[in-house]
C-alpha cells in the first residue's frame, strides 16, 4: 500500500454532478472531455493513444495498474490523456516483464490520476447524459472556483487537436528495402498501425499534417495513408483540402478513424458528435460486403452520417456497427479509396480486422502492375 497521504479528490462534470475520490500521490488539477473505455486490459496502450488527447479517461475495469507498464506497449512517446479516473488503483504490480509501476509512469509524464471513485455510477451518468467536459482536482475543495475554471474549457465539438500530437518533422519507419513505399499523413498515428504496414513489406515516410500532396509525391510513394487522431474532423479545413487532393490523386488511399472521417468530409459527407462515443475492445461490426462479423477495437467520439452515405452517388458503405447501425467503413466507387472508423491494428484488442491491411497491400500491388 502507498506510504504517502492520499488526499481527498474531486471530479466535477459540466452539468454540475460531483464525484469524490482520493489522490494517489499525484497532485494537481486537470480538465478535458470525460469519456470511458470498456476494455478489460491494455490500459497503457489506451493512455498513450494520441486520439485520446484532451480527454479525461474513466476506466470501467475495476483494477488499474496491477500489471505495471512495459516499454514496448505504447502507441506514442508519452501519455496523451488529460487525466485518469479509476476505481481501484494497484500500487504494486505483479508482471515479471514490467519495466515500472503505473504510478511512476504517471509521475514521469506529469499526469493527474484519481482513484476510489464510483466509476460504475460515473459511467452510467455519462451514458445517460452524454459526453461532457470535466475537471479533476486534488488541490482544492472550493467547488465554486473549480466550476468557474471548468466553464472556460472549450467543447470538443469544433476543436482541432491533431496539431498537438502530430509529428512536426517527417520521419521514416520500416525497412528501406521493403517492396512498397507508403506515404503517411500523420494526424496522431498509433505506432501499431505503422508496425502492421512494416510487417507487410511497406517502408513509410510519415509526414506532418500540413504536408501537401505535391510534397508527398516527391518521395515517390506507391500509396497514401491517412491516420487516426483527436478532435473534431469538421474543424480541420486545411487538412480536408489535403485529403481531397490525396483522394483525387489516383493513388490507393486508406484511412483509419479520423482519416476515415476526413475522407468522408472531402467527398461532401457530414459528420456529427456522438452522444458518448465508442471506446472499447469488443465492438461488433458487420462487413456488409461479405456478411461476416468482426469484433473490433474502437475509439471515436465523432461519426460519419449514415444518411449522407445513403444519398451519396460515389460512396459505398462497407461496414456498420451492430449496436447502433452507425457507419464503420466506406469505399469510393470510382477510385481506389477506402476507410474504416474502427482500429484494425487493435492494440489492445482482437485481430479480426487485420485483413484490411492485407487488402490494402494487395491493392498497392495491383496498382503497381
Amino acid at each position: 500500500m502507498a506510504n504517502f497521504t492520499r488526499k481527498k479528490a474531486v471530479v466535477i462534470l459540466q452539468d454540475g454532478t460531483i464525484f469524490w475520490g482520493r489522490s494517489v500521490g499525484l497532485e494537481g488539477t486537470s480538465t478535458g472531455e470525460i469519456c470511458f473505455n470498456t476494455g478489460m486490459t491494455g490500459y497503457q496502450e489506451i493512455f498513450t493513444d494520441p486520439s485520446y488527447y484532451g480527454q479525461v479517461m474513466v476506466t470501467t475495469n475495476a483494477h488499474i495498474g496491477n500489471y505495471g507498464v512495459k516499454d514496448d506497449e505504447v502507441e506514442s512517446d508519452s501519455i496523451k490523456i488529460a487525466g485518469l479516473v479509476c476505481k481501484n488503483f494497484s500500487f504494486k504490480h505483479s508482471r515479471s516483464g514490467a519495466n515500472d509501476s503505473l504510478l511512476e509512469y504517471f509521475r514521469e509524464n506529469g499526469k493527474l490520476l484519481i482513484s476510489d471513485v464510483d466509476t460504475r455510477a460515473l459511467v452510467r451518468h455519462i451514458r445517460s447524459k452524454g459526453a461532457m467536459n470535466a475537471i479533476l482536482s486534488t488541490e482544492t475543495e472550493d467547488l465554486g472556483a473549480l466550476k468557474s475554471q471548468l466553464a472556460e474549457v472549450p467543447s470538443m465539438e469544433g476543436l482541432e487537436l491533431s496539431s498537438k500530437v502530430a509529428t512536426k518533422e517527417a520521419f521514416y519507419f520500416g525497412d528501406e528495402n521493403a517492396e512498397h513505399k507508403l506515404a503517411v499523413l500523420d494526424l496522431g498515428v498509433k505506432r501499431n498501425i505503422l508496425r502492421h504496414f512494416a510487417n507487410r513489406n511497406c517502408y513509410m515516410k510519415v509526414f506532418p499534417m500540413d504536408t501537401s500532396l505535391a510534397e508527398m509525391k516527391e518521395w515517390g510513394p506507391d500509396a497514401l495513408f491517412i491516420s487516426n487522431g483527436p478532435g473534431d474532423p469538421a474543424a480541420m479545413t486545411n487538412t480536408i483540402s489535403i485529403v481531397n487532393d490525396m483522394v483525387q490523386s489516383g493513388f490507393p488511399v486508406f484511412g483509419i478513424c479520423l482519416g476515415h472521417q476526413l475522407i468522408a468530409i472531402s467527398q461532401g459527407l457530414s459528420t456529427y458528435k456522438m452522444h458518448q462515443g465508442h471506446r472499447g475492445i469488443n465492438h461488433p461490426v458487420l462487413n456488409v460486403l461479405n456478411g461476416k462479423g468482426e469484433i473490433t477495437t474502437q475509439n471515436h467520439g465523432f461519426v460519419v452520417s449514415m444518411e449522407a452515405i445513403e444519398k451519396a452517388e460515389n460512396v459505398e458503405l462497407t461496414h456498420r456497427h451492430l449496436n447502433d447501425d452507425g457507419v464503420q467503413g466506406l469505399r469510393l466507387k470510382n477510385k481506389p479509396v477506402s476507410s474504416v472508423q474502427y482500429h484494425p491494428e487493435a492494440f489492445p484488442g482482437p485481430h479480426d480486422s487485420e485483413y484490411l491491411f492485407d487488402q490494402f497491400v494487395d491493392q498497392i500491388q495491383q496498382s503497381k502492375k
